[in-house]
């Protein structure tokens, strides 16, 4: 059995607030429902009755998983301790905004990004068991053998992308933690898409270099996810990315 790890600190610190910037943009695709703000010690509320969603990124290193709750970014969990007995993946969502954080009142999905613990093979099948709060689920991720990189190796820092619903995927991108990618539109049909991010040259961001997840979402009937590319516009982050099954 390997041992339980913490994330890195700067996805520990990053985790819940950072992942979510597709969350927490009321642009195109980013699938929020709007709701009233109130004062809540309960970021997770709602998420009770919720099955969670997941995907694997960063060529197999690390992943998402998605709740629903608060779309407000202090309420959004963080991913806690990680630990793997072979192929299963144990993995704890935490609550980490003070008990006077103020959440909005809406249901809204929320990407929280964790790492795979080393020994894992991403080039096959993974099962994570994920427990927030009182909420106890399984997801089933099925290997991919194009993954290039391994749990606890580093990062390539390069945009990835997983589907984690009918039209609806992750994208992880790495950049200022101060200024996670803001989504201006969202277009796509077929086999390939296309995301523009807000461009503001003017905006004041850190130096640091911190993954981000942006939540991004594709009318279902429109879109194939089979073999599907990405195109990213915008921001600093123009790429195209294959988006994995």
């Amino acid at each position: 059995m390997n041992s339980p790890t913490r994330l890195l600190p700067v996805l520990s610190a990053l985790a819940g607030v950072l992942l979510i910037a597709g969350c927490a943009s009321s642009g195109p695709g980013a699938q929020i429902p709007s709701g009233s703000a109130s004062p809540s010690s309960e970021a997770s509320q709602g998420a009770g009755d919720a099955d969670f969603d997941a995907t694997i990124l960063d060529g197999g290193r690390m992943f998402a998983v998605i709740s629903h709750g608060s779309s407000s970014l202090a309420c959004v969990p963080q991913v806690g301790e990680v630990s793997a007995q072979g192929q299963v993946v144990s993995v704890v969502l935490e609550d980490t905004a003070p008990a006077d954080t103020v959440c909005t009142a809406d249901y809204a999905p929320r990407a929280s990004i964790g790492a795979l613990t080393e020994g894992v093979d991403p080039t096959k099948e993974i099962t994570l068991d994920v427990t927030y709060g009182d909420v106890v689920d399984d997801v089933d991720l099925d290997g991919d053998a194009a993954f290039a990189g391994a749990p606890g190796t580093p990062t390539d820092y390069l945009p990835s992308a997983g589907w984690i619903d009918d039209g609806s995927l992750v994208l992880l991108t790495w950049g200022s933690s101060s200024c996670p990618p803001v989504v201006e539109s969202v277009d796509g049909a077929g086999a390939a898409g296309t995301v523009t991010f807000v461009t503001d040259d003017s905006k004041v961001c850190t130096m640091d270099m911190a993954p981000r997840g942006t939540l991004i979402a594709f009318p279902e009937d429109q879109v194939d996810d089979d073999a599907f590319m990405l195109t990213l516009v915008g921001g600093g982050l123009d790429a195209t990315v294959p988006v994995r099954g």
